[in-house]
């Protein structure tokens, strides 16, 4: 199928480019971040005629947030640096550890920040201590971005997901995001639409428009432009920018630029590290 440049383009761009896992080095984390700067080789870039684009941000663990730093500053590049934390990914931390784990990330250099909600608390009812949890955690981000997770794997049903949903914006969650991308059910399109539903209702009765990240299972391009098409029809066109719409993703870039490789050449690359290069 033919996939389309402009769309295929912006969902480069919509991109939080992440690396969580438990052999992160700060050689990978140096890779991940040269990727993120030029995320389409640039002979497809002039073709497709969409120059200069990188992905929306990195994402990586408090402990490698110095190692992006590093890099995108040797790159020239002022990609915002997005943090996972507070307990990430099951939220089950201390509620002092989290706080302090999300002041380390900021110090360390981190601009935005990915926290994951206690489920405990959505499970038993406790609505009340889960907005004080976010609230909290709002605060210790300081100048940084708060996304939330709800992690809609755990919460049981559709009502818990809405409430969750409202809950952290209410506490001051710039973007709600669905998963960590850990749990064995992560984004998935009706839980995408009671969230989708939650933020449209709050911006109805708050005028704050608060972002949305799907993360977990978008790997490849015709995934991204679903979730494209379902941004638009549900909070329209506006949502469609980085700082009110992200995917979250570590193989989703591999395939876009293989797509596109394909479109531009007629084949496709021979592997991911041609297309890296």
């Amino acid at each position: 199928a033919v996939v389309s440049t402009q769309s295929t383009g912006k969902a480069v761009t919509l991109i939080d480019l992440t690396t969580l896992a438990g052999d992160d080095t700060h050689s990978n984390v140096n890779r991940l971040c040269h990727y993120a700067a030029f995320p389409v080789r640039k002979a497809v870039q002039d073709k497709m005629g969409f120059g200069g684009v990188t992905t929306a941000a990195v994402c990586v663990y408090p402990s490698r947030v110095g190692d992006a730093k590093a890099a995108l500053k040797q790159l020239g590049c002022n990609i915002p640096i997005a943090s996972v934390a507070a307990g990430f990914p099951e939220g089950q931390t201390p509620l002092e550890t989290r706080i302090r784990e999300v002041e380390l990330a900021v110090e360390a250099g981190a601009t935005e920040i990915d926290i994951v909600i206690n489920r405990t608390l959505v499970l038993e009812g406790r609505w009340e201590e889960l907005y004080d949890e976010v609230k909290v955690l709002r605060k210790a981000c300081g100048e940084a971005h708060l996304k939330t997770i709800i992690a809609t794997g755990h919460l049981g049903d559709m009502e818990n997901v809405y409430k969750a949903s409202m809950i952290s914006m209410m506490a001051g969650s710039d973007f709600i995001k669905t998963s960590t991308g850990k749990e064995s059910v992560n984004a998935t399109f009706p839980v995408a639409l009671v969230m989708t539903r939650a933020i449209k209702h709050y911006h109805e009765y708050t005028g704050f428009k608060v972002g949305f990240k799907p993360a977990g299972g978008i790997r490849t391009a015709k995934d991204s432009l679903h979730w494209l098409v379902f941004m638009k029809e549900q909070l329209g066109n506006e949502w469609l920018q980085p700082h009110l719409f992200r995917m979250g993703a570590s193989s989703l870039l591999g395939d876009i630029e293989r797509q596109l490789h394909h479109y531009c050449t007629g084949h496709y690359a021979d592997s991911a590290v041609d297309i890296a290069m």
